[in-house]
């Protein structure tokens, strides 16, 4: 009796792990074909544009391009996709392809669409808010909030190598050796500086080169001086406000060993 009562529980509990692995495979296919299905639906809507939509300016047209490459891109990504985390790439990457949509549609005058889920990274790097036209190391930058002849190419806003680069239309594609090769080059904080220093919502060049956004630089501000305010009242904190919060160790050398430069010929 007591051998019949054991290989019962035995069966239960065996029965009862192949159920619940089952259950937690099935409900894991589920996630990855709902993930799929909504990369897919995005996919599907970027296409339909990039292949109605013809440029009628170098702006339209350069941003289309840029669609058209996230299409293929999307597309090549969403063959592979086999988990839950590739799925939302594909969505990811076919989501910017629309932004670059929008982006054509507004250079051409129409009706830039429906709005589209917004990205905390997006929002973060800031916005051009007025036209910006520099020299750096003998190569001639400009950047604006409009299209324009001379500011045909075009960013949604993101991190690029881990660091935000501010949606607008620029006259050449400055983040674009950082996105292939993972890294920025040498003078990219100098760029940085020049081209957008004093802009409203975007940070400082010795923020932007540790990574921060404005907001993060904004609170590291708030908190720098506080820091040296307690430092005042108790007597023995006084740098604080003037050491590593301060805008001493947060400068930072953006170039280091990256190496690199700036090279356009894409």
């Amino acid at each position: 009796m007591d051998l019949v009562l054991i290989v019962v529980l035995l069966l239960i509990i065996v029965g009862g792990g192949y159920y619940l692995m089952r259950s937690q495979q099935e409900t894991k296919r589920k996630r990855v074909d709902d993930a799929k299905a909504e990369a897919r639906r995005w996919l599907e809507r970027l296409g339909g544009q990039v292949l109605n939509l013809t440029g009628t300016d170098t702006a339209s047209q350069q941003a289309l391009a840029d669609a058209s490459e996230r299409y293929t891109a999307a597309g090549s990504q969403m063959e592979q996709a086999e988990t839950e985390e590739q799925a939302k790439l594909v969505k990811e990457t076919a989501l910017e392809g629309l932004y670059y949509v929008r982006a054509a549609r507004e250079a051409m005058g129409m009706d830039p669409g429906p709005a589209l889920p917004e990205d905390r990274e997006r929002q973060a790097a800031g916005k051009v808010t007025e036209h910006r036209s520099v020299d750096v190391e003998g190569q001639h930058y400009e950047a604006s909030p409009q299209p324009s002849a001379d500011t045909p190419h075009y960013y949604p806003g993101g991190r690029v190598a881990g660091r935000p680069v501010p949606q607008g239309w620029y006259s050449e594609p400055w983040w674009k050796p950082a996105l292939v090769a993972g890294a920025w080059g040498l003078g990219s904080m100098m760029l940085f500086s020049a081209m957008f220093s004093g802009m409203a919502g975007i940070p400082s060049g010795e923020a932007w080169a540790d990574g921060y956004d404005a907001g993060q630089e904004d609170a590291m501000s708030e908190g720098g001086g506080d820091g040296g305010d307690a430092g005042g009242d108790g007597g023995d904190g006084g740098d604080m406000g003037d050491s590593d919060f301060g805008g001493g160790d947060f400068g930072g050398d953006m170039g280091g060993d990256m190496g690199g430069g700036f090279d356009f010929g894409f």
